[in-house]
């Protein structure tokens, strides 16, 4: 069995096109370690707003406009 080193050397190696589609499948296999009750809330959340901006409850904003928010607010 390689070590850390040895595996992250050879990673590390490969294309970029490569090693793009590792970190995508390394990042894949941590996902199944998720708490299936967090897993369930965000879910559900993420199907609320959904809901929400379906029926007009709430209007969506840009991204690049949430960010600024966020940056005014963490100016303050």
């Amino acid at each position: 069995m390689l070590s850390i080193e040895q595996l992250t050397q050879a990673a590390l190696s490969l294309p970029s096109a490569l090693r793009a589609l590792l970190a995508e499948k390394l990042v894949e296999s941590l996902e199944f370690d998720t708490d299936p009750a967090i897993k369930t809330a965000w879910v559900t959340e993420a199907k609320k707003r959904r809901d929400e901006v379906r029926n007009g409850t709430i209007q969506p904003i840009p991204g690049e406009e949430a960010l600024a928010q966020v940056r005014r607010l963490l100016e303050q």
